[in-house]
């Protein structure tokens, strides 16, 4: 059997090489979401650091932002890690924008703490180790409820002895 290498270039990637194709696998769902929150997010740190003078109200627009403007960064990035790590179950929608979510509240807290002097190294892996410990459980939880879809009826045996003859 003679392969054409055009022919394989065409229909594989070097990224598809080891994954199975998923029916889910656009991330055209999720674009619109990221993009707004993306320029909302860093949009309103941007205020709040540049036009706003620094009193409280101006601190949680920047926390509020930080945590928009991450989590719109971090939805393309989680989404691909769950394409190219697939699980089971499978991670639906909920699972990608609440991993985002998660980068979005680690990089506000970090903010936070900075602010006081109290973020080091141990402080920031810490706290990461932290927020994955609690993904993790959030999974394994998902994971006991996952119900797998019903098997096709199959068809009864067929008996081996022959029908009574009368």
């Amino acid at each position: 059997m003679v392969i054409n290498p055009t022919e394989c270039l065409i229909h594989h990637s070097i990224i598809q090489t080891n994954m199975e194709p998923r029916p889910n696998s656009s991330f055209l769902p999720y674009l619109a979401s990221a993009i707004s929150l993306f320029i909302l997010g860093w949009g309103a740190a941007a205020i709040a650091i540049f036009a706003l003078t620094p009193t409280v109200w101006a601190r949680w627009l920047l926390f509020f932002g930080g945590t928009l403007g991450l989590t719109g960064l971090a939805m393309p990035v989680t989404w691909f890690l769950n394409l190219r790590f697939p699980s089971e179950p499978p991670a639906g929608s909920y699972v990608i924008v609440r991993q985002a979510i998660w980068v979005g509240v680690y990089g506000a807290v970090l903010v936070w703490l900075q602010q006081a002097r109290l973020v080091t190294l141990w402080t920031g892996l810490g706290l990461a180790l932290g927020l994955v410990a609690i993904e993790y459980l959030v999974r394994m939880r998902e994971k006991a409820r996952w119900q797998p879809k019903p098997a096709p009826d199959e068809q009864p045996p067929m008996d081996s002895t022959p029908p009574p003859e009368e």
